[in-house]
């Protein structure tokens, strides 16, 4: 029979871990993904495209804006597709262990997937080792998310 502290305890543990739904945390700036880019357009058009409020759609806690009504809906059929990778954290400071915010012009694609830095600097940094750090990333990742 579970003890009044036993219940104590795991009514505190439910309360402050936060459920599974939440573990893939979104970069945000007052609510908007990629700082208003569209994530989009970083693989249509080969660069960093400003999103327009008109085309937003919301998708894992964040508002993402995209540059056109097509945009909005190929992110929608597959989200995961074009979302940056950690959340769009910085690569670099995730790989490093812990996140950082970045800078939309700032960002390559590798192997389909989306990655951004913090900046222009770091960008060089985190190609000095595109593969090593992308495998520090991913296993930093899980639970820097959390």
């Amino acid at each position: 029979m579970p003890t009044r502290r036993s219940l104590i305890l795991t009514a505190l543990a439910v309360t402050l871990v936060p459920p599974l739904a939440r573990a893939q945390s979104i970069f945000t700036d007052e609510g908007v993904a990629l700082r208003g880019y569209d994530p989009v357009a970083y693989f249509t058009e080969g660069a960093p495209v400003r999103g327009r409020a008109e085309h937003a759609a919301d998708w894992a806690g964040a508002r993402w804006h995209f540059a056109s009504a097509a945009n909005r809906a190929a992110f929608l059929d597959d989200p995961e597709a074009f979302a940056p990778q950690y959340g769009g954290y910085c690569a670099w400071a995730v790989a490093q262990g812990y996140t950082a915010p970045i800078d939309p012009t700032a960002w390559r694609i590798v192997d389909g997937r989306l990655y951004l830095n913090f900046d222009a600097r770091i960008q060089r940094r985190w190609e000095r080792d595109i593969p090593g750090f992308i495998a520090e990333a991913d296993a930093n990742w899980p639970a820097l998310a959390n």
